[in-house]
């Protein structure tokens, strides 16, 4: 399965695309353990307290899991796991 990491998170893994050793049926949680695991240096960075940080937002198919089963939901054939950073602002454009 593969992740596509933005912003710091790409930085931080080395890369914008991360394969990690997960497959369908099995959860978006460990696709994100195998993530976490590949790559200690994003746990600070993606888990606080035990969980997600509230501030990272954790992608299945371009829809966030926390509006479906979260990280219980079970990865399917073709699923697209993203992890976005928060987004700053920009100036707007007069």
């Amino acid at each position: 399965m593969e992740w596509k990491l933005f912003a710091d998170l790409a930085e931080i893994a080395g890369g914008r695309a991360v394969t990690v050793d997960a497959e369908p049926g099995d959860t978006v949680g460990d696709a994100l353990d195998a993530l976490l695991d590949a790559h200690p240096d994003l746990r600070d960075r993606v888990i606080e307290d035990g969980t997600v940080a509230d501030h990272i937002n954790v992608l299945r198919n371009g829809r966030s899991v926390r509006h479906d089963e979260g990280l219980d939901a079970v990865l399917e054939s073709g699923d697209e796991l993203a992890l976005f950073p928060p987004v700053s602002g920009g100036s707007v454009g007069r």
